[in-house]
């Protein structure tokens, strides 16, 4: 029975099995989704969150539990996902250009000053040492202070030290069990390292911290805050926070190293304009990055249409073997083909220079660096475009070549006013997608180049360098990740694409309604 008579068999009310399984995941995954997410909002007391995921969730229950609002149905799922991968994303980079986030600039004040005051411990002559075994409770990271001439056990928290009474220790002192309390082996602490040098356990006097796995020391905090002045006191200070750049800073300027997140409004995207570090190459390395991009789409079209025309002529044979040949780039693993192709343009043993007999530095100068990725990329590129290209001139009529040639027209002339009009109506966004993608191309120049050469004025900047690869060496370069420098320079990035892209679709529409 056809499928349209079996839907007008099917009883009203009645719904498909298809429906019914779809219905019954999102239901489930909403609910997974608030059955995850609950417990931490609420142990992180967050109610305006705990409150809009709870009437999502409630939203989604009743439109998926009730026959009307069909459309909804459909349009819900892709809407979420479409805020969640895509609006999210954009709206938090564009919001992180406006702050200093970055290493030293990650957390908020509180967490700044807890990290100055206990980064600042020294241990003081005679202070008490412990025997130190690290356990968990529950999730949390504890210490079990062993004092070595008591024998006695404490318990060692952020709130402070108690005595822990119940422990079995060991031969060498350390405790080998407690109650309510699971003990870490070597390489589970070895492990958590990091957690384990940060926890830092106040007493009366000062801070029990870590040193090393086994043993834990008493000491004080060289650095102290003073919430009367908002300052850290203590070596070269006093140390007066800076609200503007997120930092505790003393009479000569200088900060210390750690500080807390802040807005400082237009500071990153005039840091991109004005300072000459990056404002003196950012022009050069555009206008390489707009020749790279369109070289590389151009590139790519013309040998994937030249190469889809050949195969699309009636009297060509074995084209089924040829187009197999042809995708083999576009199905290789990018990232080791351009590990290859960089091996390739070796000056010493690479393939290229065997074959030519040369000893070219293709890579070691700027000329012969930037063709090399061109052509890197072209290989890489041109069987998508041959893929594209073979599908949509499949969609045009023969009639319309045939009439044409009918008319008196050459090959040549057929293909610019009748094919390459139609192909481009429909290959144009495509085409627009691509110069973005290429525009942003950093795995082409990371993986082959590192976007050198560099000179050696100034090793900040290669002749390969894209937009991409500059600003990600300048913002995780040696003076530490600095994310929203970076995702400043990002939306500048965006913008020049977004206006490239949006002329490019004026003129697409413009082409369609010419040949619709």
């Amino acid at each position: 029975m056809p499928s349209h008579v079996r839907a007008a068999a099917r009883p009203r009310g009645e719904r498909s099995t298809a429906f019914v399984v779809s219905r019954i995941a999102v239901l489930a995954v909403a609910g997974a989704i608030l059955l995850y997410a609950v417990p931490p909002l609420v142990a992180a007391g967050s109610w305006v969150s705990l409150t809009l995921l709870g009437a999502a969730t409630a939203v989604i229950a009743c439109l998926y539990l009730t026959r009307r609002f069909i459309p909804a149905k459909y349009l819900i799922p892709g809407t979420v996902f479409l805020l969640a991968f895509q609006v999210f994303p954009v709206l938090y980079t564009v919001t992180t250009a406006f702050t200093n986030f970055g290493d030293g600039h990650r957390g908020d004040k509180a967490a700044a000053i807890e990290a100055v005051q206990t980064g600042s411990v020294r241990q003081a002559p005679g202070s008490p040492e412990y025997t130190l075994t690290v356990a968990l409770r529950g999730e949390e990271l504890v210490f079990l202070l062993v004092d070595p001439d008591t024998k006695q056990v404490s318990l060692g928290t952020r709130a402070g030290v108690e005595p822990l009474a119940g422990a079995r220790l060991g031969v060498t002192g350390k405790v080998l069990a407690a109650p309510g309390l699971t003990v870490l082996k070597a390489p589970e602490a070895a492990a958590r390292g990091p957690e384990i040098t940060a926890l830092a356990v106040p007493t009366g006097d000062g801070l029990i911290k870590a040193n090393g796995l086994s043993r834990a020391v008493e000491g004080k905090a060289a650095l102290v805050y003073d919430a009367a002045c908002d300052c850290v006191r203590g070596e070269g200070g006093p140390w007066t926070a800076d609200e503007s750049q997120g930092y505790f800073v003393n009479a000569e300027g200088e900060h210390l190293a750690q500080g807390w997140q802040v807005n400082v409004g237009l500071d990153n995207f005039l840091r991109v304009l004005t300072n000459p570090t990056i404002s003196g190459y950012f022009a050069g390395v555009l206008g390489w990055n707009l020749a790279f991009a369109l070289a590389s789409v151009l590139g790519t079209f013309a040998l994937g249409i030249s190469v889809a025309l050949a195969l699309h002529h009636p009297r060509m044979r074995g084209t089924k073997i040829y187009r197999i040949v042809l995708i083999l780039p576009y199905a290789m693993p990018a990232f080791a083909m351009l590990m290859v192709w960089r091996d390739m343009f070796n000056r010493d043993f690479g393939l290229i220079n065997q074959l030519l007999g040369a000893e070219i530095d293709w890579l070691g100068q700027t000329g012969t660096a930037r063709l090399g990725v061109v052509l890197v990329n072209l290989w890489l590129g041109f069987p998508y475009m041959f893929l594209v290209t073979t599908g949509a001139l499949q969609a045009i009529p023969r009639e319309l070549t045939e009439a044409a040639a009918i008319d008196g027209a050459t090959p040549w002339k057929a293909f610019r006013r009748v094919t390459l009009p139609l192909l481009l109506v429909a290959l144009t966004p495509l085409l627009i997608s691509s110069f973005a993608f290429n525009f942003n191309n950093f795995n082409v120049i990371a993986l082959t180049t590192d976007g050198g050469p560099f000179p050696a004025e100034n090793p900040q900047v290669g002749g390969t360098d894209l937009l991409i690869t500059y600003t990600f060496r300048l913002a995780f370069g040696p003076s530490g990740a600095q994310f929203g420098f970076a995702a400043a320079i990002s939306v500048f990035i965006f913008a020049i694409v977004a206006v490239i892209s949006a002329v490019a679709f004026r003129r697409t529409r413009k082409q369609e309604e010419v040949y619709a």
